[in-house]
């Protein structure tokens, strides 16, 4: 699975491993259409079977770059919104990344498996639990919505398991994995 980048190249946040970042708009969940910048970092340790960017998982493929250059980038665009995806972002130290980019107005979104501490600001986290690699206790209380991929009965009650553990206001969605297309 995800091989370990070197923590000193990352130089406390100031470098990530960048798979892409690139403006578009939001294809899921509650900010579905929303304008959004993505920042896709390399590097994911659980490893699902469903997952549609696997190309991500290794974080050596994926030169650290200075976030300066991303920052940049995502504020010469006109989206007011950064959503941060991977891979598994919080593998990463973030702060640096997401105070600046705060710092300049822009709402700062996370999608995570919620597997690693949280580091870094945050308005909105999207929280996708595995099952084969569950959540920390601290993601439930920080997440804004719960994603959920099912395939079978039992991700059924993964899900409302998971939805029974974040707050009353979170936003909760299912998604079919592609093992429910031959069902």
């Amino acid at each position: 699975m995800a091989l370990k980048t070197d923590i000193e190249q990352l130089d406390g946040g100031r470098k990530l491993p960048l798979v892409e970042d690139f403006y578009t708009i939001q294809g899921e969940g509650f900010h579905a259409g929303k304008p959004a910048y993505f920042i896709r970092l390399g590097g994911c340790d659980v490893g699902c079977r469903w997952c549609d960017a696997k190309y991500t998982w290794n974080p050596r493929l994926y030169p650290p770059t200075d976030v300066r250059t991303v920052i940049d980038r995502a504020t010469a665009c006109p989206a007011q919104a950064i959503v941060i995806t991977g891979g598994e972002p919080l593998l990463y130290p973030l702060g640096v990344l997401t105070e600046t980019l705060h710092g300049k107005g822009l709402e700062i979104f996370l999608e995570t498996s919620g597997t690693h501490p949280f580091s870094g600001y945050f308005d909105w986290v999207c929280l996708s639990p595995k099952r084969q690699q569950p959540p920390l206790d601290e993601a439930f209380g920080k997440a804004h919505e719960l994603k959920v991929i099912v395939g079978d009965e039992a991700d059924f009650e993964w899900a409302e398991r998971n939805a029974a553990r974040v707050g009353a206001g979170a936003s909760s969605t299912c998604n079919p994995s592609g093992a429910l297309r031959n069902a």
